[in-house]
């Protein structure tokens, strides 16, 4: 992990949103697709809106019930169109806000995925983040209530959970806008490369088990050479995820 990580933690106080422009719902020529994931209840919204400039362009995914949601703003001259995504506990496609969620993550190819936390319920929270960081290496990490964690004497060691994790980590408090120019600021690194991540994955897999999965994953690749996170697939079929086996029967996995 490089340095910027840390210290684009250090910058809470000092950083500010100069040449930002919030455009609403205007998402067209855009340079970098961002989107955003998180629990339900974690203030996502709050800081789409906050990004955003308070509005949204809604519809519905294609071929789903599920509601999309757009916006975007400008940042150095830079334009970014910001998905947020349903609210979920997880990516293991059992509900139609999981794959959505999922799928997009993995096959959408966003430059940067902000993954929104409840600073006071950190814990159960986690589950997802370790599960995106999993499909993505391209991740930032939302703290967001820290103004609830504050009032709850919850303490929260930034520096070290930005090196657990891999990938930097912001505090926020959306709704009175506080952290939010730090959140940009690190998403325009991410997105242009000056921060590099590199996220926690599993590594403690039994032999037999890495064997398999090396082996699928070569497979994958030498049948769909674009797949992205050919890895993570073969992981999902091993365990019989019948959404990625329809997928890459459909073709929609390329």
């Amino acid at each position: 992990m490089v340095n910027k990580v840390n210290s684009a933690c250090d910058m809470c106080t000092h950083f500010n949103a100069k040449g930002l422009k919030k455009l609403g719902v205007n998402t067209n020529n855009y340079d970098f697709v961002v989107a955003l994931a998180g629990n339900p209840n974690t203030g996502k919204s709050t800081v789409f809106n906050a990004l955003t400039g308070l509005r949204q362009h809604t519809g519905n995914w294609p071929g789903k019930t599920v509601v999309r949601a757009e916006g975007a703003f400008e940042y150095n001259s830079k334009k970014f169109k910001l998905i947020d995504l349903p609210g979920t506990y997880s990516l293991l496609s059992t509900s139609q806000d999981e794959e959505v969620a999922r799928n997009f993550i993995l096959f959408g190819k966003p430059d940067v995925t902000v993954i929104v936390v409840d600073a006071s319920r950190l814990e159960r929270n986690l589950n997802l983040v370790l599960q995106i960081l999993e499909i993505t290496d391209k991740a930032v990490l939302c703290l967001n209530l820290m103004d609830e964690a504050k009032r709850n004497n919850i303490k929260i060691d930034i520096r070290t959970l930005a090196r657990d994790l891999g990938i930097p980590v912001v505090p926020t408090s959306a709704r009175y806008s506080q952290g939010i120019s730090d959140l940009i600021h690190t998403i325009n690194e991410v997105a242009n490369g000056e921060i590099i991540c590199k996220p926690h994955q599993i590594k403690n897999v039994p032999k037999n088990i890495e064997t398999a999965v090396r082996t699928l994953s070569t497979e994958i690749k030498k049948q769909f050479p674009t797949i992205p996170n050919s890895r993570w697939i073969a992981f999902r079929l091993l365990e019989g995820d019948t959404h990625i086996v329809d997928a890459l029967k459909t073709g929609e996995l390329v």
